[in-house]
């Protein structure tokens, strides 16, 4: 009798020790692959409505080509047209400040050096920094940056279009399969059939809410954005819509971080009616962007809390880079999700126990 427990402990760690180290190498094998797929999986997530609209119509495989096709078109293509044109003009602009530095013509630097000044004679506590001197460092460690990159991404180029390809490879087939991926994700899960069915529902609400939403709002705040300064004569449109898109995705930073700073600029430069018209935009369209439509798009949806997600953001950059701006969201509401059926269920056990109506524990 001992001797079959033996073996029984044996065969099962044997086999545990198996599945490990399976599934170690499944994951060596797919890591080089982890961002494209994690990209396929957030582009399946945000576009699904619109793929079950296809699908009701063309059918699964004809839908998920049109769905990838839609993808690539709205999504792959104007991003690639935009990341190429905002490097192309941050250069341009980091060049021509080098430049003009040579040349000693900066009367911006020139401008705010001597409001700096005007403030350290009046301030007794001023420090006593030389402004002027500042920014011509921070601009020449910006273009040095700039030129660095540039050298790798043409090194990469290569790399990339083949993660691209693989994105939207994999893109077609999370959209074609995404009913058999979720069923086998939904057995995976050690809950009730109810249970699970809730738990995936909040999830995909929770990522709509908090994900998608703050996608469209930061790309139409950028595109806006870009417009202005485009409208205003102001350098570089294209490239200060691409940043002012990417701050509009963090929560509590915003446009503003952009458009602050170009007011004074204009301000100082001695352009006011353009700093006015710059800050009226930006304050009366640009920023009441989020207040108008964010509220239309997550109407009737649970929404995680503004703390979350901004931790979420930063948190998800730092553990996937890039990525991180929407998987860090996605993962923290699904983990959110998780949470609260785990919670409805305890306190569902409780209200038995107890012999009290589940909706008076819930409430």
């Amino acid at each position: 009798m001992s001797e079959a427990i033996g073996r029984e402990r044996v065969a099962t760690a044997l086999f545990y020790g198996a599945v490990i180290l399976l599934a170690w190498l499944v994951f060596r094998i797919f890591e080089p692959f982890l961002v494209p797929l994690g990209w396929a999986a957030v582009l399946v997530v945000v576009f699904h409505p619109w793929h079950a609209r296809f699908e009701k119509r063309w059918g699964k495989v004809r839908a998920a080509a049109l769905s990838t096709l839609a993808v690539t078109l709205i999504v792959i293509l104007p991003a690639i047209l935009l990341a190429v044109a905002s490097v192309r003009e941050g250069l341009n602009a980091v060049q021509a400040f080098q430049q003009a530095r040579a040349e000693g013509q900066t009367p911006l630097v020139d401008s705010a050096q001597r409001a700096w000044e005007w403030v350290q004679a009046r301030i007794p506590v001023a420090l006593s920094v030389n402004l002027g001197e500042l920014v011509r460092e921070g601009a020449q460690k910006v273009g040095g940056f700039l030129a660095s990159k540039t050298g790798t991404v043409v090194a990469n180029v290569l790399g990339f279009f083949f993660d691209l390809f693989v994105t939207l490879f994999a893109t077609f087939f999370f959209f074609r399969d995404r009913e058999a991926i979720v069923e086998r994700l939904r057995m995976l899960l050690p809950f009730e059939a109810q249970q699970r069915a809730e738990m995936i529902e909040r999830a995909r609400d929770l990522i709509h809410a908090s994900v998608t939403s703050t996608l469209i709002v930061a790309v139409v705040q950028g595109v806006l954005g870009g417009i202005a300064f485009a409208v205003l004569g102001l350098g570089a449109p294209v490239f200060w819509g691409v940043v002012m898109a990417f701050f509009a995705l963090i929560p509590l930073l915003g446009t503003g971080i952009v458009l602050g700073p170009a007011v004074l600029w204009l301000v100082v430069s001695g352009e006011w009616v353009k700093a006015a018209l710059l800050g009226v935009l930006g304050f009366f369209v640009i920023g009441m962007v989020d207040n108008f439509l964010r509220p239309i798009l997550v109407s009737g949806r649970a929404q995680m809390s503004t703390l979350v997600l901004f931790m979420s953001v930063l948190g998800g950059i730092g553990v996937f880079g890039m990525l991180g701006l929407v998987m860090g969201p996605i993962v923290v509401a699904t983990a959110t999700s998780v949470m609260d059926v785990y919670v409805r269920r305890n306190e569902r056990k409780d209200a038995a126990a107890t012999g009290q109506p589940a909706r008076a524990v819930l409430e």
